[in-house]
């Protein structure tokens, strides 16, 4: 991970959460600047992941209240709903209680040509399931090679995997707890299990810094973003996605069918010069 998004990795090249510099800042017309070309550029990409067949996968996880649905957010006004789904992870009803936790991850990966944000994922295995005791301590640790091998199966399927993780300190995770505390329209929110969660930082904190050891390879290497400041956070996160997706990718529109531009010449007067640009031809 570059300094860009605030992570940094240790000398073995592995993520880790005391290694982030929270202080990171962006002011507010430097953050539109950027959002916008980065939307823009996010819709080039879906475009060119639509003709082309490829198909992409973006896993939102990290603190609670760390920003996540807000760059989700940003991220999704500029996709297309018909080739973008994003997919809201809570607790697993009784059918996939009774089922490989894997399974209902399977069932929700994107067609091709389509991209899929996970908000949380299958990492709840490893995470709320490990702290909170969920799950056998022999069952959550045989599921980080579980883990690697699916991501593994993803990579050999030609499906991009980009895995962000939202890092927050405990203090200014309180100060948003106060916000939507405060405001009617963000209260919805906030839960028992936010406040609960607290105090098992320490824990939940060794639990992440494991799953970066042990899940972060060369094929689906973890990123870890600052995200203090929610504006940093939303530009670090949308360049590493649009830098992860556009990686030998061609983004230049594909030409328009050769039966669309004759029917469009039967009802519109179309000159040489568009003809040329639209078709990539001349006439």
């Amino acid at each position: 991970m570059s300094k860009k998004s605030g992570g940094m990795k240790s000398r073995d090249g592995t993520p880790r959460l005391a290694d982030v510099d929270l202080s990171l800042h962006l002011g507010r017309s430097a953050y539109e600047n950027k959002l916008t070309k980065l939307q823009h550029l996010l819709t080039q990409i879906q475009q060119a992941y639509l003709f082309s067949g490829q198909s992409a996968v973006i896993l939102f996880e990290g603190w609670d209240a760390a920003g996540k649905g807000g760059t989700i957010r940003r991220i999704s006004a500029a996709l297309d709903p018909r080739s973008f789904k994003v997919w809201p992870i809570g607790a697993p009803r009784k059918y996939y209680l009774e089922r490989h936790f894997l399974l209902r991850f399977m069932e929700r990966m994107p067609p091709n040509g389509a991209i899929t944000i996970f908000d949380r994922s299958w990492y709840g295995r490893v995470l709320v399931e490990r702290v909170e005791n969920l799950t056998p301590e022999k069952r959550w640790r045989s599921a980080y090679k579980e883990i690697n091998d699916f991501e593994r199966m993803l990579h050999d399927d030609d499906t991009r995997l980009v895995k962000l993780f939202f890092h927050i300190s405990p203090e200014e995770q309180l100060a948003r707890f106060e916000e939507r505390l405060k405001n009617p329209l963000k209260r919805w929110k906030l839960s028992y299990e936010d406040f609960r969660n607290r105090n098992r930082w320490d824990d939940y904190a060794t639990a992440i810094d494991e799953m970066f050891e042990r899940t972060s390879t060369d094929y689906a290497p973890w990123h870890l973003i600052a995200a203090n400041d929610k504006k940093h956070a939303r530009i670090a996160a949308m360049k590493t996605i649009t830098s992860e997706l556009s990686k030998g990718v061609d983004l230049e529109p594909p030409l328009l069918d050769e039966t669309v531009l004759d029917a469009a010449k039967e009802h519109m007067d179309i000159t040489p010069s568009l003809i040329e640009s639209l078709a990539g031809r001349t006439e």
